[in-house]
């Protein structure tokens, strides 16, 4: 009996591929770099055709570290809310993929927000907030531009659907979804856990061109087409990226809440449907794992590391540098809001606009990297308000990601949440995950062999005064009122027909 699972995450900016053995540890891995598109502002699009290949090559790199004969099981992890159509009868893609970055249905999702009770109806359905970020109004986008009268779509001849549903139709599943992608659709019915039909009608999307929904758990593919010596070992698990990282940090109950930090930021944590949710927060699937669905909160974040990075470029620096200088520096009262694409959780505003304030002659470039290093902990610390209106008892934070390496960072972000933050060093928590998920579903690990593996945390106290993060904190909130000062959706018509 085979002793390895095999996760592949496909990301925005890249395909990693982890080989992980019974004890739990990385004994292989690979990553190839993706690029993205940007053909107008605002518009951030990839190659649909490249993100398979990536797929492809970060498996063969893996497995040249051990034999696949040892690989009992494949889960895959995925980007959320990135949307394209591909035809159903060869797999072929006839649009690009467009990224959850993407802003370019701000100006449709103005005229439905105007018109009354929608916004409300899709919140109260999709328990999501109407905003360009969900693959819906994407969706709709595309199939204006490639089936205008709905007809190849409606009759299924195209597939609408996410990177999961797209990696699965090429694996040979079929036109299926994973419950947990499907929820960040926008088309999905978070109470009755299906497509909902008030939702595709609104966003002029065919029921026909949409996956059937799975579970996160089952076999639902056979692997041998990312990898000929993988044929016969099945896709046993499939999962959205942070639902993967929260299921990698062992969170199976309410009452823990994790960040995942990277280009933007997921602040997630399960819920058990009592109370009511902080409107500024996502409902959401988190897995099904054979029980049912399970439900969680979210808060998403657009621009995380990000906004270091954009700054560190300002100045011809590498991130490392920029986060260096950051580190010994003071933003002296600078604060820089990234509302780059507008702001996400808990505003959920496409039209805010981002801002610098506080800036003067002595304002250098060390003060601006601090501030954008600071905005990171910010936005976090607004979530966690959010979560603690939403979920009693949250007494620390778990942190993943890039940025989460980052000291200086961290003890920001516990000062500006009060409470301690715990940073997860193990690597590659979205591929984790989701190798834990499909283990257990191989026989691999039990529930309770599961909870008991090692994962590598290190606690972080801020001892910074209360005082000063208070006052930092109300500079803050007033930087975000500015920014989101000059909101105002205009209207806008469509041409396409309802199906």
């Amino acid at each position: 009996m085979g002793d390895l699972v095999l996760a592949v995450d496909q990301g925005t900016s890249a395909t990693k591929c982890l080989l992980v053995d019974a004890g739990g540890a990385v004994v292989a891995k690979a990553v190839v770099a993706l690029g993205e598109h940007y053909p107008q502002p605002g518009w951030v699009e990839q190659d649909a055709e490249a993100i398979w290949r990536s797929v492809q090559q970060a498996v063969q790199q893996c497995l040249a570290a051990r034999p696949a004969d040892r690989v009992i099981a494949v889960g895959l992890s995925t980007q959320r809310e990135s949307a394209m159509v591909w035809r159903r009868a060869d797999g072929a893609p006839v649009t690009p993929l467009l990224s959850w970055q993407d802003q370019r249905t701000v100006a449709l999702r103005d005229r439905l927000q105007g018109e009354a009770g929608v916004a409300a109806a899709v919140r109260e359905r999709s328990g999501l907030p109407l905003d360009p970020m969900f693959s819906a109004l994407k969706l709709g986008w595309l199939l204006d531009q490639v089936d205008p009268q709905c007809t190849q779509s409606a009759a299924g001849a195209l597939c609408a659907g996410t990177v999961d549903a797209f990696l699965l139709a090429r694996l040979g599943a079929g036109h299926v979804i994973e419950v947990g992608n499907a929820s960040r659709t926008q088309l999905f019915n978070v109470h009755d856990f299906d497509w909902d039909d008030e939702l595709l009608r609104l966003f002029r999307v065919p029921r026909a061109a949409m996956p059937q929904v799975v579970p996160s758990l089952g076999r639902c593919a056979d692997a041998g087409r990312l990898h000929a010596s993988l044929q016969g070992v099945p896709v046993q698990a499939v999962m959205a990226d942070s639902h993967a990282a929260l299921f990698a940090h062992g969170v199976y109950a309410p009452g823990r809440v994790k960040a995942t930090l990277g280009t933007g930021s997921s602040v997630m944590g399960l819920f058990d449907g009592t109370g009511v949710p902080h409107p500024g927060l996502c409902l959401t699937v988190a897995w099904d794992s054979g029980s049912g669905p399970v439900r969680a909160l979210e808060g998403n974040i657009r621009a995380a590391g990000s906004t270091l990075r954009w700054v560190a470029e300002l100045f011809g620096l590498d991130s490392a540098s920029a986060a260096e200088l950051a580190a010994r520096s003071d933003s002296a009262g600078v604060c820089l809001v990234p509302a780059f694409g507008g702001l996400g959780a808990p505003w959920w505003d496409a039209n805010a606009t981002g801002l610098l304030s506080g800036l003067t002659l002595g304002t250098g470039k060390g003060a601006l990297l601090a501030a954008a290093v600071e905005s990171i902990a910010h936005q976090v610390a607004d979530v966690m308000d959010a979560m603690d209106a939403s979920v009693p008892g949250i007494d620390r934070l778990l942190l993943d990601g890039g940025p989460s390496r980052n000291p200086h960072l961290l003890d920001l972000l516990s000062a500006a949440i009060a409470r301690p933050v715990v940073h997860c060093t193990d690597p590659e928590l979205s591929a984790l995950g989701v190798a834990h998920l499909a283990g257990l579903g191989a026989g691999l690990w039990d529930w309770q062999a599961l909870h008991a593996l090692p994962r590598a945390q290190h606690q972080t106290c801020s001892t910074r005064p209360v005082a000063s993060m208070h006052a930092a904190r109300g500079r803050w909130a007033h930087a975000v009122r500015q920014s989101r000062l000059g909101s105002s959706p205009p209207a806008i018509s469509s041409t396409r027909g309802t199906p």
